[in-house]
């Protein structure tokens, strides 16, 4: 495995500061109470999945570990602590020594879950725990939300390409960590150039409505990508009128032509009336790609069209509609010191409404039924089970501060193909409903 199987991490910065600052302010208040060394386990879950999503899926793991490996505090970073009276001398200190010493176990990026589901166990002191709080819930809140929409787009799709295209809809930084997850999801490409330098994820791209506007004619401007771009190109055919720009895409392309992209209309109509005119012109090897605001609902309303790929942007970007999955970091045990030998105690917040939550440091696994396939979710805090101890889904990623689980993206993108198939049939359906399989506690 080579260092390019695992995505450049070269001058990535330190995520010290992508923080809250009540993260902060505990850790000096623990400081001074003594409190801080106490031996404690957090974890990350989410109560509910979002309001009719039959399943999660687990993703931005690989960048939770980067993030926690360059969760560090430079001299600039404590000197704006200081000049902003943010924490106290002693607190900015122990800061600039800070690394994290703990382990930390979790669902392996690309696997499902559901509510409960302890996906993110992360044990050490209580302050060098408590500071990753805000940076590890925004990743895998954000990047979850994007992997769930595009498997449920992947789904709809029933094999034909994905590709990841809004880079344009969301912020910057955001949009590369959107195709990566969207790729775990189950897209096959991505139009962001940032994304592929940094993950490998295969790009593509060719042209746009400007370019047709920018030459004389549809033709000059077909003429001037077929020429640089060879005839396996894709043209964009709806910037005039969608029957003549396809006749004019064979003349000038010939019968290898690569596609014509549609971008507007009536998808359904327009695809079958492209693929019925390229088949009578002889490109009938030439592909049919549509973009235009797509989501799940409009994709599985395409299966019967003649489309070979779907560009998606704007509601795979902002999650279609969940652009978080409501992860919470909770400490749900905790020892009396320091000392390995003092024993955890089980914690838990009593709250009113729906926002309680389990104590205990806890083991997930997956039953199956007769068939091979998942029927619940088993979450405890006890012995495991003799019958589930080989269906445990927790899986060491940081021993003693060094990460022992870096992995290609394209392990966590086949993970995901294998446990989507797990669940029952159901889980694929669009239509509303409850998680494909209920949670159980031991």
């Amino acid at each position: 495995m080579n260092s390019a199987d695992l995505g450049r991490r070269v001058g990535v910065p330190s995520t010290a500061l992508f923080t809250d600052q009540y993260e902060l302010t505990m850790v000096q208040a623990a400081l001074k109470a003594g409190t801080a060394d106490r031996r404690s386990v957090f974890e990350a879950f989410t109560r509910r999945l979002p309001e009719g999503r039959r399943y999660g899926v687990v993703a931005g793991t690989g960048r939770v570990l980067d993030a926690v490996e360059n969760f560090h505090f430079d001299d600039e970073m404590l000197g704006f602590l200081r000049d902003q009276h943010i924490v106290d001398a002693s607190t900015i200190d122990w800061l600039a020594d800070y690394r994290f010493s703990g382990d930390i176990w979790g669902y392996p990026e690309g696997e499902v879950y559901f509510p409960g589901s302890p996906l993110l166990r992360v044990e050490g002191s209580f302050a060098e725990c408590v500071l990753l709080e805000t940076v590890i819930l925004s990743i895998l809140n954000h990047d979850s939300a994007i992997a769930a929409a595009a498997s449920r787009m992947s789904a709809a799709a029933g094999g034909r390409r994905l590709i990841e295209m809004g880079a344009r809809r969301t912020h910057e930084l955001s949009a590369v960590a959107a195709a990566r997850a969207a790729y775990i999801g189950g897209f096959h490409t991505t139009s962001d150039l940032a994304a592929g330098f940094r993950y490998n994820i295969p790009t593509v791209g060719t042209s746009a409505h400007a370019f047709t506007l920018l030459h004389d004619s549809e033709r000059d401007a077909f003429r001037a990508q077929v020429d640089s771009l060879g005839r396996g190109t894709s043209l964009l055919v709806d910037t005039y009128d969608v029957t003549e720009a396809v006749r004019t895409a064979v003349e000038v392309a010939g019968p290898e032509l690569g596609a014509v992209r549609i971008d507007s209309g009536d998808l359904l109509l327009v695809a079958h009336r492209v693929r019925q005119q390229l088949d009578e012109l002889g490109a009938t090897q030439t592909k049919i790609v549509v973009t235009s605001d797509l989501d799940e609902y409009a994709i599985a309303s395409l299966a019967a069209a003649p489309v070979d790929a779907y560009g998606v942007g704007t509601q795979l970007v902002t999650g279609s509609g969940h652009p978080t999955c409501s992860m919470v970091y909770k400490l749900v045990a905790r020892a009396g010191s320091a000392d390995p030998a003092d024993p955890l105690l089980p914690v838990v917040k009593k709250s009113l409404g729906a926002k309680s939550s389990r104590g205990g440091r806890k083991w997930a696994a997956r039953r199956l039924d007769g068939y091979g396939v998942a029927e619940a979710e088993v979450i405890g805090t006890g012995p495991v089970p003799e019958e589930l101890a080989d269906r445990q889904l927790l899986v060491e990623l940081v021993r003693g501060g060094e990460v022992v689980a870096r992995e290609p993206l394209e392990a966590a993108r086949e993970r995901h193909v294998a446990a989507r198939k797990g669940l029952p049939m159901s889980a694929i359906q669009l239509s509303r409903g409850e998680p494909v399989i209920p949670t159980e506690y031991a």
